[in-house]
């Protein structure tokens, strides 16, 4: 054999050895949202999916999957993405959709393989929870999933969005364009800036706070528990006014607020219907567990969640793969829902009326 016989064959069985690597590597799936309805977050930009297929991960994504994102599948071909049908994104070890899958396609998936979502009404649907215990599906949530620190930091990147995003969505409502009256929320000299209240606590609304701040606006937040106002203002600061809950006090502020986005108190709280004829008739209001504001800029959302999840799946390649990265990451195991086969979330097995196991009962039990 020549020396150029020999150059070649050595050439054939590297390219082997490689695409047996790649074949045996563990593979992502991306599916798009559904559309009948209004969802338009993603989870990976082609940057963020380029970071995973250089660590060794194969990702497949269905055609035409972004483009709500306002990428095309060309811009995730370049960073190594392979664009496949939904059936084929479905059959990978790990599918990733922002929205929890039908039950129809959780069926299509791969037995034994995983599923990562984001918090959706999908998750208590008793359809849902049984195919994906038929399949051994182990599915988490990403918004409860903690951080090293125990911090929800996939649901903290939304809320921040929504928060952000609602101030938007109010100066638009208030300007000539967006058929308002033509207003803006920042004063200028001689003119009073508008009244954002703001009814909650948590990172969403500390978002739309600091957002409406900066936007000039004069900010009330109200909330029924003392602590987290004083918390409120150390994160916020002093130009954001807050005030306990008291009907007459609620009343008179709602009487004359120009922007109302309400959020989850700290106790239970309902906004109350008798208060709706003291409201401005050109009023903007926004409930946040309602409307997300978010979903008017997902590409945003999704740069942002990459950063997550690309530095998540760093951590499984580092810990010898999924099950192992869930069995010694607590923050991991709080965002599972169920675990080869088993249903572990309490709050959904309560809702359904379905047993549930807690998983680190199931762990300890492996061990």
């Amino acid at each position: 054999m020549s020396d150029k016989e020999k150059d070649f064959d050595l050439q054939t069985q590297l390219q082997e050895v490689i695409e047996e690597v790649n074949d045996s590597s563990m593979t992502l799936g991306l599916v798009g949202n559904y559309s009948d309805t209004d969802e338009t977050r993603f989870l990976l930009t082609p940057e963020g999916s380029g970071l995973l297929t250089s660590s060794g991960l194969r990702l497949l994504m269905e055609k035409g999957a972004a483009n709500d994102i306002s990428f095309s599948d060309s811009s995730y071909r370049e960073f190594g993405v392979n664009i496949v049908t939904k059936a084929e994104a479905l059959k990978a070890d790990i599918v990733l959709s922002y929205r929890p899958l039908h039950a129809h396609d959780i069926h299509k998936m791969k037995k034994g393989a995983a599923l990562f979502t984001m918090m959706g009404s999908g998750l208590f649907d008793v359809n849902v929870i049984k195919a994906l215990l038929d399949k051994d599906i182990t599915c988490g949530c990403l918004d409860n999933v903690l951080s090293h620190n125990d911090e929800p930091v996939f649901a903290n990147i939304v809320d921040e969005i929504d928060g952000r995003g609602s101030i938007i969505y109010a100066q638009e409502f208030l300007s000539y364009m967006g058929g308002g009256k033509g207003v803006l929320l920042a004063g200028v000299a001689g003119i009073n800036p508008c009244e954002v209240l703001i009814i909650g606590d948590g990172t969403v609304v500390y978002s739309a706070a600091k957002a409406a701040i900066a936007a000039g606006a004069y900010v009330t937040l109200m909330n029924n528990d003392i602590s987290a106002l004083q918390r409120a203002k150390q994160i916020c600061g002093d130009n954001l006014n807050t005030i306990a809950i008291h009907p007459k006090v609620l009343f008179n502020k709602v009487k004359s607020a120009d922007v109302i986005l309400i959020g989850e108190c700290t106790r239970e709280f309902e906004f109350p219907k008798n208060l709706s004829p003291a409201l401005k008739d050109s009023v903007y209001l926004l409930n946040f567990r309602e409307t997300h504001p978010s979903i008017s800029v997902p590409r945003t959302v999704a740069m942002a969640l990459s950063n997550v999840l690309v530095n998540f799946f760093d951590e499984v390649i580092v810990k010898g793969g999924l099950h192992h990265m869930i069995a010694s990451t607590p923050g991991v195991q709080a965002g599972m829902v169920t675990y080869r086969g088993k249903l572990v979330d309490k709050l959904i097995g309560s809702f359904l009326n379905m047993p549930s196991v807690d998983i680190k009962v199931m762990l300890a039990a492996q061990n």
